[in-house]
């Protein structure tokens, strides 16, 4: 039916508001079960699983098989940074930007996909480009020497991400913020750092992350993002 307009496809699988529903759970890089999606959707366990093969069969998400479970994931990295733009797009006029109690933590902080989104990697992101660690260049950011050493000085080898089969480092238009944080290989090293440091915290069943009093600490001194100013 699509056939010649294949992002018409994907604007078919992204109009059922289920279907939103069971992505917007996925973006938090991990794999579900199509029980949880269903409970996040609202729906049926049969409407789920019809739901999950259109999502599947369109290349939004992959499956595979974990004991007697299928669990889900986004099926690459590209589908999350478009979910993350499409919901900044959305975000137009008064009533879209009102943000509720509920919607607070997840602007603040939160994950998009394998990197960290909202208003402190909105923040990371500017500190960044300030200090010349990160430039924009195009839709991505370029990492220039004195960047690559500073990462280094933070203990991310950019030459080990380099090598990974994808982008490394592109400008993710922030959903909740609609300026850009830092995604690709690059965004996901930062928050590996970040986790593996104690800066950072994963919270239950939700995306929001919680920076820690450390963390606080750590990226006032070493990045210059002022968290205590963003609550």
């Amino acid at each position: 039916m699509f056939g010649k307009y294949p992002l018409a496809e994907v604007g078919a699988l992204l109009a059922d508001p289920s279907r939103v529903a069971m992505l917007t759970v996925v973006l938090d890089g991990h794999h579900h079960s199509a029980g949880e999606l269903a409970m996040a959707a609202g729906v049926s366990p049969q409407a789920a699983s019809a739901h999950l093969a259109k999502l599947t069969a369109g290349g939004l998400l992959k499956a595979h098989r974990i004991g007697r479970r299928r669990m889900f994931a986004l099926a690459r990295p590209e589908v999350g940074h478009a979910l993350e733009s499409l919901g900044a797009m959305a975000r137009t006029g008064a009533a879209s930007r009102a943000t509720t109690k509920a919607d607070t933590p997840l602007r603040f902080a939160r994950t998009c996909y394998d990197h960290l989104a909202g208003q402190v990697a909105v923040g990371i992101a500017r500190r960044l480009v300030a200090q010349g660690v990160v430039r924009p260049r195009g839709a991505d950011y370029h990492v220039p020497a004195a960047g690559a050493r500073w990462l280094a000085e933070l203990e991310i080898d950019l030459a080990v991400i380099r090598s990974y089969r994808r982008q490394l480092a592109r400008q993710c238009l922030d959903w909740t913020e609609r300026e850009p944080h830092i995604g690709g290989a690059l965004g996901a090293a930062l928050l590996q750092r970040c986790l593996t440091a104690g800066w950072i915290a994963r919270l239950p069943k939700t995306r929001a992350v919680r920076i820690t009093d450390r963390g606080c600490r750590a990226l006032q001194d070493v990045v210059g993002v002022d968290v205590a100013s963003m609550r």
